[in-house]
């Protein structure tokens, strides 16, 4: 078969990135394939293709809802109707009717919570899927940056779907990680395909300041100088904000925050306005990025960096998709750290927060005769715990590794003090985990030797071609990305007007 005939025939390219046409020709093979492709290296042709080869629906899992429509946005702007995503934008009546048709989609999109759904399964089961992909595959790993409770059962479900193929997807994986997908995934010899991480157009700069109002100073300077569009990364809600009215006070007109506790709508009309060049900066947390579809992005700041460097290195990834020269540049304080040290602290639920919900879960089973229902629990363990969704959820999951959550059910007469041990273990050596890599981090940032020669040496490669622009330690000048940006000028009466207006523009 001519890979390249269906590559410009349903996609327009001419060649394939490096990496890509190697895991397409295995996926097709039959082969399971876990694969590292860099970020910005076209990973969801990877699965995009062999659809219109394999003839039968293939299941995307997802891990955000908004990398689920912009890929099926991208995917019905090149004409294609057969793709769905099971996400709270279908009623209910068009989930039924889709759960109904499903065998009729090429591309079926959804998150690993809907999965856990007899029904979904069963609907799937119908479709006869070709194959299975997990996208973003680190979240499946108790060692990935990003970890997902929810992932964790995705071994489970593929078995019970069949065993179709299976490709794993990711683009920041050390060994360890890629031995935890397959051991996650129950893949006995799947076939592990990795390429470097090195991202030879994206030039790497740290620099350190002496407070943070010079931090705040050096942002406005540098975002005022540099060829846009960029994005500037932050830690917290908060500062997105301030940072972006900071920038609009001092002259920088086009610029926007963005987090996660913002309104879907609202979030979603900020996308569409950078990518669509009516934003030349966006100000955000690491919700931003994923999936989206802009290739001419010129710099990635980060305001605060990251507690690790598969998180650097994805969000630094967003950066020149067009093989351009692009910029990753990092300010650093020492007072960064202390935040750092709360953003791990904070992710996990404290001791304390696991006693008192187990405390509580042991006076309601004297109540209820040991059985009590989930939902009505989940409801008073926010109202009246006040504990927040993440911490519930990473509880939850244990809760029902052990068998007390059963279903719709909790059985709460089961002994409690083992499981309230282990969770205890279980934080205990994730947060010791997090703080070592938030040191590797610190090194990075501390080291006097080659920025990316540090990046490949994390992910057990060499430097073979050093770039001409490579980072701050090889002499790198930051004057050398200097530029405007196009003038497009943005005018709108009210963000779900103009909202509408840009998503009747992307159909």
């Amino acid at each position: 078969m001519n890979l390249e005939a269906v590559l410009f025939e349903r996609f327009g390219y001419r060649s394939f990135r490096e990496g890509q046409k190697e895991v397409i020709q295995e996926v097709l093979k039959g082969e399971h394939v876990i694969a590292t492709l860099p970020t910005g290296t076209g990973k969801s042709l990877c699965y995009q293709l062999p659809a219109y080869v394999i003839g039968g629906p293939i299941l995307i899992v997802s891990p955000l809802l908004s990398l689920m429509e912009d890929q099926v946005q991208q995917l019905k702007a090149r004409g294609e109707k057969r793709v769905i995503a099971f996400n709270s934008f279908l009623s209910e009546e068009e989930r039924r009717q889709a759960l109904r048709d499903l065998s009729v989609y090429r591309y079926i999109y959804a998150s690993p919570e809907i999965l856990q759904a007899p029904a979904f399964i069963q609907s799937l089961k119908r479709a006869k899927l070709r194959l299975f992909v997990v996208d973003e595959a680190h979240c499946i790993s108790q060692w990935g940056h990003d970890f997902r409770m929810d992932y964790s059962s995705l071994g489970d479900v593929w078995k019970n779907l069949g065993e179709p193929t299976c490709l794993a997807l990711t683009a920041t994986a050390t060994k360890e990680v890629l031995h935890d997908i397959q051991t996650q995934l129950y893949l006995e010899h799947p076939r592990i395909l990795t390429y470097s991480i090195d991202r030879p157009n994206i030039a790497l700069y740290v620099e350190q300041v002496e407070d943070m109002e010079q931090k705040k100073l050096r942002v406005l300077e540098t975002v005022k100088k540099l060829q846009k569009p960029g994005i500037v990364y932050c830690s917290s809600r908060t500062w997105t904000e301030s940072l972006a009215m900071l920038l609009k006070d001092h002259g920088t007109e086009r610029v926007a925050f963005y987090h996660g506790g913002m309104e879907h709508d609202q979030r979603l009309l900020v996308q569409q306005q950078f990518v669509n060049d009516q934003l030349d900066v966006i100000c955000c947390t690491s919700a931003f990025g994923m999936g989206i579809n802009k290739s001419d992005i010129r710099f990635v700041i980060h305001f605060h960096l990251p507690t690790q460097l598969e998180s650097y290195l994805q969000e630094i990834g967003r950066a020149g998709r067009d093989g351009e020269r692009s910029l990753a540049l990092a300010f650093y304080h020492a007072s960064d750290e202390d935040l750092s040290h709360s953003l791990i602290e904070l992710e996990l639920p404290s001791v304390s927060i696991i006693e008192e919900v187990l405390r509580y879960l042991h006076v309601h089973a004297r109540n209820e005769n040991g059985l009590i229902s989930l939902k009505e629990f989940e409801q008073n363990v926010a109202v009246y715990l006040h504990v927040n969704e993440t911490h519930w959820r990473f509880i939850k999951h244990h809760l029902q590794a052990h068998g007390i959550i059963r279903e719709s059910w909790i059985h709460a007469s089961m002994p409690l003090n083992d499981v309230h041990r282990y969770l205890v273990e279980v934080v205990q050596k994730r947060v010791e985990a997090k703080y070592r890599k938030l040191h590797v981090m610190k090194q990075f940032v501390h080291s006097s030797i080659c920025r990316r020669e540090q990046l490949l040496h994390y992910y057990e490669e060499s430097l073979v071609q050093r770039p001409d622009a490579c980072c701050d330690r090889c002499g790198l000048n930051l004057h050398d990305y200097e530029g405007t940006s196009r003038s497009v000028r943005l005018e709108f009466t009210d963000w779900k007007s103009e909202l509408a207006r840009l998503l009747k523009q992307s159909e």
